[in-house]
């Protein structure tokens, strides 16, 4: 136990990289539906590339969605509304009329002897007409009959007993009104004010829609609808290789599809589907850790940048697996495009095609139609890489948005076609799932300045912010220390054109050269470049304290970076950019006047580390040649050339390169472009005439 605890604890880092790719394979599995997939791919209008098909068991053929919801329409269609005659409320009306009769005729009439056969009249007319009123009934208005005709049928409820109807055979309430008016016209020898009053307030509809049971009716008849039309018997020829799979075809074979997956719901299925899902998986993620180490060891070897690739993968995966669980036709909506966008941002063009590759291989063990999903999220994520090569400007991502859903329409358009289909068949639903997919992308600029605050990697974003001269850090430069300041823009320009040249990440060239000296800031009378009244401070030092001054820039600058909170990829400029070479004047001197002392090299040495990127060690050149330059006493072609190669080469002889993956060829072609861009620089003008 205590070796094991003691491996771990020498090999952390491996350690905890092994567990992060250990932990990707886990959650994917996990979140990876535990159902069968059928092992034949095929599609309608293409030929059948695998050997002659058999049916493995009986199995019924499916009706595609277009006839079950052919097929439920019509069932629906000719299905009746239910409504509910309501008994209760007539007998209910009837007895409160009798009730408010009686005191109204007595508040009116009195309740003399002689007043009754008149009351009696009277109320027997109206119980008369109350009782056809609600003999007939009356029907309550609702959504269900609007706009029908008077012969529309329904289906009338009384006592749990159904009939058919039309709705003319009912009352409306203004029908039911002017039925009171008119039998009271009939009769002049009973009081009509009183009795139209009373009977039009106890009109109250006994007829009403019964949504319940015409749901439960709706609900019957599509259960009562087949999903199946025919059988295939065990043993069945389904098709033979290379035939073309026409319309029925097609659907034996997704009916045989669908059985086939059905039947993976034993628990030695489950243990199945879970091996094959790892196995899948593992060897997905281990291909990714392949690429990493072979191609990115610098990716490799970071354990932060590796679980911001895993964690992007992860999550569009999972969140994949979600919308499929939910429902399969919503996998449109998932931006897989995203991915590859936000890996682009972080770190490669390279990588972010890998990653995405890696992401929708994984994801398609999921959907049906795996080719055509890869296929099309290929596509689609090619275009999106390419379209944020250079990510200098926000509007960048609308762009990048709108050739992802182009390039989506047309692939559903092509795939549409070859399957025999017609465009028209790709439908508006269709269409706005895509755009949706592609609108998400443009959450991806908030996700990746979330995602580089909490991983502190840099991205082309914080770069073209840190480049601005206006920035608080590079504005103190300026202020404290100016002749440091344009020797760090002549550096930036000069590195970045050697950059675009010999290939590299120019941006963040630009931006370390504009920061490799903020050290010089807190004591800049020390450096030449600064010095503006001809009084040199070195003059009262030994050569041992101003090398000491010289060197501490490199460490006076990595501690104001710090403060400043500068990433640490411009950093880096800052610690390598002398590498590990002399401060050679004063060394020299202390040599030359001290003879017979023993020198302290460490004194005169800068602590390092040598430049270990192609971006370093270019600003290590232009750094040195620049600032040489300044010392030649003629600035023509030979001088240039003599002084970039005699620079340049000594940095090879020290072998300040030997840890920067920059070739010679590199640096042959750097050496070129830096004595162009100095001659151009030096360029003698044209001495104009005095004007008089």
């Amino acid at each position: 136990m205590r070796k094991l605890l003691g491996y771990i604890r020498d090999h952390i880092n491996a350690v905890t990289r092994t567990a992060l790719f250990a932990g990707a394979v886990i959650l994917l599995v996990v979140s990876f539906p535990k159902e069968g997939k059928f092992k034949y791919e095929f599609q309608k209008g293409k030929p059948w590339l695998h050997e002659d098909l058999y049916a493995p068991f009986d199995f019924p053929i499916n009706k595609s969605e277009a006839e079950l919801k052919a097929e439920t329409e019509r069932a629906t269609r000719d299905l009746k509304p239910y409504f509910q005659l309501n008994t209760q409320v007539g007998i209910a009306q009837k007895e409160n009329l009798q009730e408010e009769f009686s005191r109204l005729w007595t508040e009116k009439y009195g309740s003399l002897p002689s007043s009754m056969p008149a009351s009696r009249r009277n109320r027997e007319l109206a119980n008369d007409i109350l009782d056809s009123i609600y003999h007939k009934g009356i029907l309550k208005p609702d959504p269900v009959i609007d706009g029908k005709d008077l012969d529309f049928t329904i289906m009338l409820l009384v006592n749990n007993s159904a009939r058919e109807k039309q709705l003319n055979d009912f009352f409306n309430l203004q029908q039911a009104s002017s039925f009171i008016y008119h039998r009271l016209a009939q009769d002049d020898k009973v009081d009509r004010d009183l009795l139209s009053g009373l009977l039009i307030n106890h009109l109250s509809y006994d007829v009403i829609f019964d949504k319940t049971k015409t749901d439960s009716e709706v609900k019957k008849a599509i259960e009562g609808i087949s999903s199946s039309k025919g059988m295939v018997q065990r043993g069945q020829e389904i098709i033979a290789r290379g035939q073309v799979v026409n319309n029925d075809d097609f659907m034996i074979l997704e009916s045989l599809k669908q059985n086939y997956e059905k039947q993976f719901g034993t628990p030695e299925a489950f243990y199945s589907i879970l091996l094959g899902q790892a196995i899948l998986i593992s060897i997905s993620i281990l291909v990714l850790a392949l690429f990493l180490h072979v191609y990115r060891k610098d990716i490799f070897a970071n354990n932060k940048k590796i679980l911001l690739i895993l964690l992007l993968i992860v999550s569009m995966v999972i969140t994949a697996s979600m919308v499929i669980k939910y429902d399969v036709r919503y996998i449109q909506l998932v931006p897989i495009c995203m991915v590859p966008v936000m890996i682009r941002a972080f770190f490669d063009t390279r990588l972010a095609l890998f990653v995405h590759l890696v992401t929708i291989i994984i994801a398609g063990f999921l959907v049906p139609n795996s080719f055509q999903f890869v296929f099309l999220q290929l596509l689609a994520g090619i275009v999106a890489i390419m379209s944020v090569k250079r990510m200098e400007h926000r509007s960048q991502f609308f762009f990048t948005a709108l050739w992802i859903f182009l390039m989506y329409l047309a692939t559903i358009t092509g795939l549409t076609l070859i399957q025999g289909g017609q465009i028209n068949e790709i439908g508006g639903n269709t269409i706005t799932n895509l755009a949706i997919n592609a609108s998400l992308i443009l959450f991806a600029y908030p996700l990746i300045f979330i995602l580089e605050k909490g991983f502190g990697i840099i991205t082309d974003v914080t770069l073209i912010e840190l480049s601005n001269s206006n920035n608080k850090v590079l504005r103190e430069l300026a202020e404290k220390a100016p002749g440091t300041f344009q020797h760090s823009l002549q550096v930036a320009n000069l590195s970045e054109e050697v950059m675009y040249v010999i290939g590299g990440n120019a941006l963040l060239i630009r931006v370390g050269a504009l920061y490799h000296d903020i050290g010089k800031m807190d004591m800049p009378q020390y450096y030449i470049e600064n010095q503006v009244t001809g009084f040199n401070p070195h003059e009262e030092l030994t050569y041992e304290e101003s090398a000491s001054i010289i060197v501490s820039h490199v460490i006076r600058g990595v501690e104001k970076a710090k403060k400043h909170k500068l990433p640490e990829e411009v950093i880096d400029f800052i610690r390598t950019h002398h590498g590990t070479r002399k401060v050679e004047y004063f060394y020299t001197r202390q040599q030359q006047e001290n003879p017979l002392d023993e020198v302290d090299e460490r004194v005169f040495t800068y602590p390092g580390p040598k430049p270990f990127s192609r971006e370093t060690a270019v600003v290590m050149m232009a750094d040195s040649v620049e600032a040489a330059s300044r010392s030649l006493e003629r600035a023509d072609e030979e001088n240039i050339n003599n002084l970039v190669e005699s620079v340049i080469d000594k940095q090879i002889e020290t072998g300040q390169f030997s840890n920067a993956n920059i070739t010679l060829r590199d640096i042959s072609q750097a050496k070129k472009i830096l004595k162009n861009k100095l001659l151009n620089i030096y360029h003698a003008r044209i001495a104009y005439p005095e004007v008089r």
